[in-house]
């Protein structure tokens, strides 16, 4: 079996939300089946609770959830391009368009025309739907080429009156039928996804009368018996419930962050108060999401409106924010603020307030259309691209009795729900605000928006306490390369420390100042206009403790440190494991530390992601993009792309998928000069077709022997004639620039969280009128595993650990590797051996289970 076999094989356990086991990997030399999956007992299909959860594992809301387990043999193998002969999938995006829609679009035309199924553009949404003709064409492999950077849609999207009536839906209908087009993904938002519900609940009775009136044949009715509806959620306000987010949300929230980092320089040049107006209706996550990564001194959202003497608690924050010395204020107001009697909160509104009882220059910004705009971030790249495949299962795999479901993100899986399940919970919300039910409406945005609410309470509303008596003394560090984001952790830990009551102190220059005794203590200003500075600002360094261990323990019992929070990456999970070692030897070290992973490479184990991963991707993909460009202008020309991580391969594997590229080296997938013969030879084959460039990521320690040298000679050599070569190494660049919304607002839960645990566990740790911990549990790594943030304990992840490569020994994101061979056009065969089931959904509120 070839290795392109097994990519896809694998690939379709991925993408259908199945476990997998795999063997050992091969070495040099060993057949590329090695990697066979292993059969495995299926289980219950499971309910997958709270989508929303960040952190707390308590359901808010359950919804079912497609997931079974494969068992495939080498005798159950399937042809792969047989699944979809005969069949022809339409889509169509609707609504108000969202960057990443054209990811979506472009993997469900690869995916579709690679298991043989015709695919066709709907151009301009449901109206093109109606009006039949030249608005629906056959689309081509070549034809949704270097689309995935565009933001927007190019099939286009408009407002369709018509296909509200039944005479709209019927002539919608014909021009189906007409075509043989039975499988219909609509990528919109929860309005769009009904309208296609309700046109396949329709669909008999719509042929009954194309029939009757002589338009279709018998045959043609038979043909088209019954139509499968898959929705994609494509929406920037992150407002539909069942998924963790929707297609746009994180490219609208790269806007927002690029507009407030540029108007906080001129705030605070002129000491000006900035009120920004930024869209949600009914959502308030933009506006709460960018108040965190902002450091906002106020947000005005529809879910949770402020108390009846909002503007004089408003007023006193913007006046102890100035006291402290700041020279700005940023106000954050979603578009759908109200106050507890319903009435609006508009931008003018607070900027009038501030004028008149501050007397600050106050100025406006509405951000309008703007967050609609620009290039899709790495992760709606990602997320569209997965969502477009699976939706293209989904569609191959349903049946009249299928009912219409929605793929959505749950943790790191693509997962279906029943669409107007999903539907109702969102319409649950806007009901819940209408009525007045504020409370019960934030239930229903999940723990995720909860805990995003209460972090900003913290941050935003409570203030320090002014005598710290009693309280327990803290360290905060930055340990190994730095990465964007840090400041931004550093911030939140220090301030919940401050809230808390603590005395917090930072160490600059990692272990080697902890050693030195660079300690001094930060206090709520220190940490100020923190959130969107890259880098380390206290300094950091991949230097060990086990060497100084009698120097730090002696500033720790100098300073009196009780307590350390250690933010870093590799260098800081292994520091960790050297202090939990040296507490043999020194009563010292016997103090509670935390580990926050954050390093660009994204190799920490115990966590899915760290800080700084997001941020790296995000510049990679701005280079890839730029480089594609440069091809495409040029023709004929192969980019080999070096990029950072050590010898895991997150960044090149997870870049490869976001930028498009043909390729990626990695480590933990070895390679042989036969693999990369076959590449030479597709890239070979693509320049016959329209689209002349090529896209080749290598991992930097991806193979010692096969270097990025090495291989940009031989694609040079064995391309010419046919291609010209180049090659880019990004080195530092990857480590450096203003950390994403996404890396800002998850070192700011992952600081807050922290230190939450670290006030519990010193208090637990005090014993005879000191701080001693010992125990395995009072040294941890923070980790997000799939929906949830867990301390685990460092000693436990040594076994899932390769200490010679500084990597885990399982990484999630391996699973999606395979996307990259389908999307690039691989020919590789297709394994279906199993079907999915389909659970209801259901709410538990306050005691009460509702279906």
């Amino acid at each position: 079996m070839r290795k392109d076999e097994f990519h896809l094989k694998f690939f379709m356990c991925v993408i259908q939300s199945r476990q997998l086991v795999r063997t050992p990997q091969r070495t040099a030399g060993e057949a590329s089946t090695s990697s066979m999956l292993i059969p495995k007992p299926p289980t219950k299909t499971d309910t997958l609770k709270s989508l929303d959860t960040l952190d707390d594992p308590d359901t808010v809301r359950s919804i079912p959830v497609f997931k079974t387990e494969w068992i495939m043999t080498h005798e159950e193998h399937h042809a792969a391009k047989t699944l979809g002969i005969g069949k022809a999938i339409a889509v169509l995006t609707s609504g108000g368009d969202a960057q990443g829609m054209n990811a979506a679009v472009r993997a469900v035309v690869r995916v579709g025309i690679f298991t043989g199924a015709r695919v066709f553009f709907v151009h301009e949404g449901y109206q093109g739907l109606v009006d039949g003709g030249d608005n629906i064409k056959e689309a081509t492999w070549e034809s949704v080429s270097m689309m995935l950077q565009l933001g927007g849609t190019v099939i286009g999207s408009a407002r369709c009156k018509d296909f509200r009536e039944r005479e709209g839906r019927l002539r919608a209908a014909y021009n189906l039928v007409k075509r043989g087009i039975t499988n219909l993904c609509v990528i919109g938002g929860d309005g769009s996804l009904t309208g296609a519900d309700t046109f396949r609940s329709e669909w008999s009775d719509l042929l009954g009368d194309l029939q009757k009136a002589g338009k279709i044949t018998d045959e043609e009715a038979t043909k088209s018996s019954y139509l499968n509806i898959v929705g994609l959620v494509g929406s920037i306000d992150n407002d539909f419930c069942g998924t963790d987010m929707t297609i746009g949300t994180d490219s609208a929230l790269h806007r927002i962050m690029e507009i407030v980092d540029a108007i906080t320089t001129t705030a605070q040049s002129h000491q000006r108060t900035f009120v920004l107006e930024v869209m949600g209706r009914h959502c308030g996550y933009l506006a709460l999401v960018t108040s965190l990564s902002c450091g906002a001194d106020w947000v005005f959202i529809p879910e949770c409106p402020p108390d009846d003497d909002w503007e004089e608690h408003l007023c006193r924050r913007l006046s102890e924010t100035r006291n402290r010395g700041s020279r700005l204020n940023i106000i954050i107001v979603a578009e759908g603020a109200i106050d507890k009697n319903g009435k609006p909160i508009t931008s003018e509104d607070i900027k009038n307030l501030v004028v008149k009882r501050l007397g600050y220059d106050t100025r406006v910004t509405v951000l309008g259309h703007v967050q609609r705009g620009g290039t899709p971030s790495a992760f709606d790249r990602i997320l569209g691209s997965r969502m477009g495949v699976e939706a293209v299962m989904a569609l191959l795999e349903g049946t009249p009795d299928t009912p219409a479901c929605v793929v959505s993100l749950s943790g790191n899986q693509a997962v279906r729900l029943p669409l107007m399940e999903c539907v109702q919970v969102t319409k649950d919300v806007t009901k819940a605000m209408g009525e007045k039910k504020f409370d019960e409406a934030l239930k229903l945005r999940g723990r995720s928006f909860m805990n995003n609410w209460e972090v900003y309470k913290l941050l935003a509303h409570v203030r320090p306490p002014v005598s710290k008596s009693g309280s327990h003394t803290v360290a905060v560090m930055n340990v190994g390369a730095p990465a964007a984001g840090m400041n931004a952790a550093v911030r939140s830990t220090v301030r919940i420390g401050l809230i808390q009551g603590n005395r917090v102190l930072v160490v600059h220059d990692g272990f080697e100042g902890l050693a030195k005794g660079q300690i001094e203590e930060a206090g709520w200003s220190y940490v100020g206009g923190w959130t969107g500075q890259g880098g380390s600002k206290l300094g950091t360094k991949r230097t060990l403790p086990k060497k100084s261990f009698e120097q730090i323990s002696a500033n720790i019992t100098k300073f009196n440190i009780q307590g350390l929070v250690i933010i870093g990456g590799f260098e800081a999970y292994t520091g960790g494991l050297e202090l939990m070692e040296g507490r043999k030897q020194f009563d010292e070290l016997c103090i509670p530390f935390v580990v926050i992973p954050a390093t660009v490479s994204n190799n920490v184990p115990g966590s899915d992601f760290s800080v700084g991963a997001d941020t790296a991707l995000n510049t990679i993909c701005t280079t890839c993009d730029r480089i594609k460009q440069s091809a495409a202008g040029t023709k004929r020309r192969v980019f080999i792309i070096e990029t950072m991580g050590g010898y895991c391969g997150y960044l090149a594997t997870m870049a490869g998928l976001a930028a498009g590229a043909d390729a990626a080296y990695i480590f933990e997938e070895p390679f042989t000069i036969r693999d990369l013969q076959a590449n030479v030879e597709h890239l070979v084959q693509k320049m016959k077709t329209t689209v002349k460039r090529g896209l080749v990521l290598r991992n930097e320690k991806c193979n010692e022997n096969y270097t990025t040298d090495f291989i940009f000679n031989l694609y040079s050599e064995e391309g010419k004639g046919i291609f010209d070569s180049r090659k880019n190494v990004l080195g530092h660049m990857q480590q450096g620039g203003s950390p994403t919304p996404f890396d800002r607002n998850f070192a700011t839960k992952m600081g807050a969280k922290a230190m939450n645990w670290m006030s519990g566990k010193i208090k637990e740790s005090y014993r005879n009128g000191r701080i001693f911990a010992n125990t395995p549990d009072s040294g941890c790594v923070l980790g997000m595993r799939k929906r949830a943030l867990l301390f685990q304990p460092v000693t436990e992840l040594q076994d899932q650990t390769d200490f010679e490569h500084r990597i885990p020994k399982e990484q999630w994101w391996l699973k999606l590797r395979p996307i990259l061979k389908i999307l690039a056009k691989y020919e590789i065969d297709l394994d279906t051996s199993d079907h999915a089931h389909l659970e209801h959904i259901t709410r538990k509120r306050s005691g009460e289970a509702a279906v």
